[in-house]
């Protein structure tokens, strides 16, 4: 991007200019084709023009764009009878992103402790290398200083801890804690699994201390770990949680779940949202559910993420001075580098294999769930073409 462009100067953009896309591919203004496995950062769920997904969008752009929340929305209605059905929660909150269903989620858990009579309740305790959005309430609660920078005071009410620590947990535990707050693989983190164990003792943490327990289910959610949520592969149930990217697979969705418990304090008037939850973004959601709750989808998420880091191992045991580790569930994968990840990334491009940067030196791959067995082992090929480049046995 030139300087004399007329948009913010807040992302380093790659020179590529995509014109279309068709399932997992995407092509240039020049016509050049790239395997897509970044998937719009996990967005596009189903790949680019899925069908169903085109259908139900031009036919209800045809008939209703946006009415706003002062009248009932019967698509909001479907969508989330469909979400509650197949998870903990029993209501649900549309909006646009994932940091406003994550700042849904964080005013859900206080003025639940408000409703109760305990207004000094607003402390949220997260985990090191989070990420829950670019907002100043959820940079806060990521806690990472350069997204914080420049910004003015952080937002008060968020402490941060590193996960694993259950003792530290517990002291930072105090009379001001609402919630505790954490992504069950986090993603911008460097896709680190978060343990089990750790998530059943936050569980029970919050249990016996009346706290509420909110995961960030941003990016893992709708299908990409190989269940409809993460959650559902740990054996712990939050209170709240945060989803958007894959629910809209591609159109701006995002969505606040809780309990009937948790949720007791959100009453009339106290949060609202002008375009969360309009007809379009309700139509698309709901043919997103239409294709992922089929039967066999989730099996086939499994098979490819099998398969994907199965290949993955080969490739790290083949570039041990390029790969250091595989992580991940499903089709959310991370590539840990033992050289710089952007040099990993930039010889992944030049292959024509799309990636996204994560932290601790890692390289996400997120290819949409609908990807092939054989699209699969293409990417494979691709980097293993772009390691073999950055390997200095190879060059040697």
């Amino acid at each position: 991007m030139s300087a004399s462009s007329p948009l913010f100067n807040t992302f380093a953009r790659i020179p590529l200019r995509f014109e279309r896309g068709e399932g997992v591919w995407l092509v240039t203004d020049k016509g050049e084709r790239y395997l897509d496995f970044a998937a719009g950062v996990a967005v596009n769920s189903l790949g680019h023009a899925h069908p169903h997904l085109v259908e139900a969008l031009k036919d209800q752009a045809e008939r209703l764009w946006h009415v706003s929340n002062l009248y009932e929305v019967a698509g909001q209605e479907k969508l989330a009878e469909r979400l509650t059905a197949e998870t903990f929660a029993d209501k649900v909150f549309f909006n646009n992103s994932g940091a406003e269903a994550l700042e849904t989620a964080i005013k859900t858990a206080r003025r639940y402790h408000f409703a109760k009579g305990h207004p000094e309740k607003i402390d949220i305790i997260t985990f090191e290398g989070a990420f829950h959005g670019r907002t100043l309430a959820t940079i806060a609660a990521g806690g990472q200083a350069k997204y914080m920078e420049g910004f003015g005071p952080k937002a008060p009410g968020f402490v941060q801890i590193p996960a694993g620590d259950i003792d530290l947990l517990k002291e930072t535990i105090g009379e001001t804690t609402a919630a505790l707050m954490i992504e069950p693989i986090q993603g911008e983190g460097g896709v680190r699994s978060v343990d089990k164990a750790f998530l059943k003792a936050l569980r029970e943490i919050c249990d016996e201390q009346g706290l509420l327990l909110i995961f960030d289910e941003v990016q893992t959610g709708v299908g990409r770990t190989g269940t409809l949520f993460a959650y559902q592969q740990t054996g712990v149930t939050p209170d709240i949680m945060a989803i958007a990217k894959g629910i809209g697979g591609g159109f701006p969705v995002g969505a606040c779940l809780a309990s009937d418990e948790a949720a007791s304090g959100m009453v009339p008037g106290v949060h609202g949202t002008t375009f969360g939850g309009n007809p379009l973004a309700m139509a698309v959601g709901n043919a997103v559910l239409d294709v992922v709750l089929e039967e066999g989808f989730l099996a086939h998420v499994r098979e490819m993420g099998l398969l994907f880091r199965q290949g993955l191992a080969e490739l790290k045991d083949r570039y041990p001075d390029v790969i250091e580790e595989i992580r991940g569930e499903g089709l959310m994968v991370g590539v840990k580098a033992k050289v710089p990840a952007g040099e990993l990334a930039a010889a992944m491009r030049d292959e024509k294999l799309l990636s996204v940067p994560a932290g601790d030196n890692v390289v996400r791959l997120l290819p949409p769930l609908t990807v092939s067995d054989d699209e699969v082992r293409e990417g494979l090929a691709r980097l293993s073409r772009a390691a073999a480049k950055l390997s200095p046995a190879r060059s040697a």
